[in-house]
């Protein structure tokens, strides 16, 4: 009988272990954006919020939410895996989906449209009517080309932190040089909120390398204040280089990387 039992909790911890860690509580929000179209995003939502911060995974961004614990993809992306991390410094925290017209994706040009602009505006006016707090857009690898389109464009967004940012492509032929790939071809000089660029040291993604970092601050003429984190260390890779559990996704120091981030959000509304 006891063995029984014992194989019964043991089973227990295994299946709680399986659904992942724990996360705040949160609430599946729709709202309709100018343009006709649905766009979804978990939100959490502390007792005091200290500002509100609109998270971009990347890759493709379909998380495909249908509830507020049901997430199709995208769970281990560094911003979405590190949601409760943010909301623990008093964020109201906003994880956002591809639009109802992407079901399947956002590719990079429409990351960068005006289009997916305007969603991104109309989410940070919910956010600003609703909680008050500033908006600051927080990117990840192919979703800062997300969070740097909405601080082009948006005049309601207080601040910008682009991650393991898209600064290069990879070649596709001859016309590749005269495509709009990365985050550095994008209308940088009309950003003036302050943003922090942050980048692992040894990030393997050749569309991401830290060493274009720099760069990427020079491109920010009219930002109020820009600011570059390089972190080191962490767990050793458990994906390919551009996917989410390497460097590429500060694997391992996920703590280090929200508090710098949130240590630069708070400074810049003291």
């Amino acid at each position: 009988m006891v063995r029984r039992y014992r194989s019964i909790i043991a089973a227990a911890i295994s299946w709680v272990a399986a659904l992942g860690p724990a996360h705040a509580d949160s609430q599946l929000v729709s709202i309709q954006t100018p343009r006709g179209v649905k766009q979804a995003f978990l939100l959490i939502r502390p007792a005091k919020p200290a500002a509100s911060v609109i998270l971009f995974a990347g890759g493709h961004g379909a998380l495909g939410l249908t509830s507020a614990s049901s997430m199709h993809w995208g769970a281990g992306n560094f911003l979405v895996r590190s949601r409760d991390k943010f909301a623990a410094h008093d964020f109201v925290v906003a994880v956002i989906d591809a639009p109802s017209d992407h079901p399947h994706g956002m590719d990079r040009g429409f990351r960068m449209s005006s289009a997916h602009a305007s969603d991104i505006i109309a989410v940070a006016d919910y956010l600003k009517r609703e909680i008050g707090a500033p908006v600051w857009l927080v990117g990840t690898s192919r979703g800062t080309l997300s969070a740097a389109a909405g601080a082009i464009a948006a005049s309601n967004v207080d601040g910008l932190v682009l991650t393991s940012t898209v600064t290069r492509s990879r070649p596709r032929g001859k016309m590749a040089q005269h495509r709009q790939d990365g985050v550095t071809d994008m209308s940088l000089s009309r950003i003036v909120v302050p943003t922090l660029i942050m980048s692992h040291r040894h990030d393997g993604c050749d569309v991401t390398p830290a060493a274009d970092a720099p760069l990427l601050k020079q491109r920010l003429t009219k930002a109020r204040r820009v600011e570059l984190v390089l972190l080191d260390g962490g767990a050793p890779p458990q994906s390919e280089p551009c996917e989410a559990r390497s460097q590429h996704g500060f694997l391992g120091i996920e703590d280090q990387a929200v508090n710098a981030i949130a240590a630069f959000i708070k400074g810049n509304h003291r």
